[in-house]
């Protein structure tokens, strides 16, 4: 089985250029598609937005993601679940060789601030798993060969989801930097112990033919040092190592995972770590 690309449709119907975005990436990943659809999910169906949905029509909708499946370059199903999008993409986790999941930010004015950056955080707590958010804007730097991985100085773990990012890498011949902003408040770890819990997770295929940048800045608000970061470094992909607390805290304004998934102009691949 070939591994798999889980586009979910949103709140507003299938976000464009995530699907156009997703399919980019199957193509080289040598992967398939799936158009995820619940019928009607708290998660990324809010009440405000619920009306749509009646209105839409399930025989609507589905002929509509048929159409899109039917239009990609590369093999795409469709799957309406009567389940909540995050307990279908635990199925789905079992069952296929998922590599990330995608979702897309509105692209129009009245979107109401954090949604997506709510809604990923939500399907993350529900359902770990690599999670890929396309912006509105920035995400025509196809394909991504220059990623940037944000740590927080900690050791990690991704287990299984390591993956993603090492057949990233692999199949569209890119390379990876990593970036870790201090802020004054927390102890600064060497450079050595950051570069070793990167080459722990097998993130990347031989360190000694390519070795690891390390980029360490200061900045008093972490999301914008790595932003700007990105920004210099003109990386099309940012990879952001998410732990538990970063999506199971009350404190959603706070955290960086969630401002990083918020702010960012360009796609940000989200790995939850095993902590």
């Amino acid at each position: 089985m070939s591994p798999c690309l889980v586009v979910l449709t949103d709140f507003f119907a299938v976000s464009n250029r995530a699907l156009s975005y997703a399919a980019g990436l199957a193509v080289p990943l040598k992967a398939h598609l799936l158009l995820l659809h619940a019928r009607h999910d708290q998660l990324l169906a809010p009440d405000e937005f619920g009306d749509h949905y009646a209105r839409a029509g399930e025989e609507k909708t589905l002929h509509a993601l048929e159409k899109l499946a039917a239009a990609q370059v590369v093999p795409t199903e469709v799957e309406l679940s009567d389940d909540s999008i995050s307990e279908t993409v635990r199925e789905i986790i079992g069952e296929r060789d998922l590599l990330a999941v995608v979702l897309g930010q509105p692209g129009f004015e009245h979107a109401p601030r954090g949604l997506v950056a709510r809604t990923a955080m939500g399907l993350m707590r529900r359902a770990a798993c690599p999670l890929l958010v396309v912006p509105a804007m920035g995400w025509d730097k196809f394909p991504p060969r220059r990623l940037l991985l944000a740590v927080d100085g900690a050791p990690f773990s991704l287990g299984p989801h390591h993956s993603a990012i090492y057949r990233l890498l692999h199949a569209l011949h890119g390379t990876l930097e990593v970036v870790h902003i201090t802020d004054g408040e927390h102890e600064r770890p060497t450079a050595s112990a950051l570069l070793a819990t990167i080459i722990q997770n097998d993130l990347v295929e031989d360190p000694a033919d390519a070795p690891l940048h390390l980029h360490e800045r200061h900045h008093t608000r972490v999301a914008s040092g790595v932003l700007t970061e990105a920004a210099q470094l003109e990386a099309d992909m940012l990879v952001v190592v998410a732990r538990h607390h970063s999506f199971m805290g009350s404190l959603f304004h706070r955290s960086v995972t969630a401002q990083l998934i918020q702010e960012s102009p360009i796609p940000v691949l989200v790995l939850p770590a095993e902590d």
